[in-house]
């Protein structure tokens, strides 16, 4: 588990790993995680090079998001799930 306190008081991220279990089928209920960044455009090179390396795809570049002015970079992994690196100063001020 990942959090930012206990479970019973605030969102966590649980990675799990289901022996036996040899794939997972999509269903439609996953949209994306959203991951804060203190640099997107150096998060989206280093994305890059790992989809590079490993497969996946940029599914919009480093930038601002137009009508917000937040930054963000978003990618497919070579499974095919979304994720999108959001830049922490831009969330706060989204937040005020």
């Amino acid at each position: 588990m990942m959090g930012y306190a206990e479970e019973h008081e605030s969102i966590v991220l649980e990675l799990t790993y289901n022996y036996g279990v040899t794939e997972y089928t999509k269903g439609n209920a996953y949209a994306q995680i959203a991951i804060g960044t203190d640099d997107v455009y150096k998060s989206g090179e280093v994305v890059k090079i790992m989809n590079q390396e490993l497969g996946g795809k940029i599914t919009r570049e480093a930038g601002p998001l137009p009508g917000l002015g937040t930054k963000i970079v978003s990618f497919l992994d070579p499974d095919g799930w979304k994720t999108v690196l959001v830049d922490n100063e831009d969330f706060l001020k989204e937040l005020e």
